[in-house]
């Protein structure tokens, strides 16, 4: 698995909006504040919600500090996904948000 910081994250974005970027964080705190071009897909549901992930593009996984992305990335590398952790998550994140 990957690691990148909020700070490569946001470069990547600058670069490739189309990103597969999905935020970990339950429904509330997403509706709180996240990235624009971030999918909301709580750790709570993942399981269920995988067929919902494009396999055959790699995914970026953002949660509030990276505790919880780090475990979603782990369950989606062992499900086949070329995946990259987002490090410090949002508590990180100095650009954008949308609410």
């Amino acid at each position: 698995m990957n690691n990148m910081t909020t700070n490569e994250l946001e470069q990547t974005l600058q670069q490739d909006e189309t990103i597969q970027l999905i935020d970990v964080r339950e429904t509330d705190e997403y509706a709180g504040g996240h990235i624009k071009q971030a999918k909301n897909v709580p750790l709570s549901e993942l399981t269920e919600r995988t067929n919902e992930l494009d396999p055959s593009r790699p995914l970026h996984v953002i949660c509030l500090s990276g505790g919880r992305s780090m475990n979603a990335a782990m369950y989606l590398e062992q499900a086949g996904f070329d995946v990259t952790n987002v490090d410090g998550g949002m508590m990180s994140w100095e650009g954008n948000v949308t609410r």
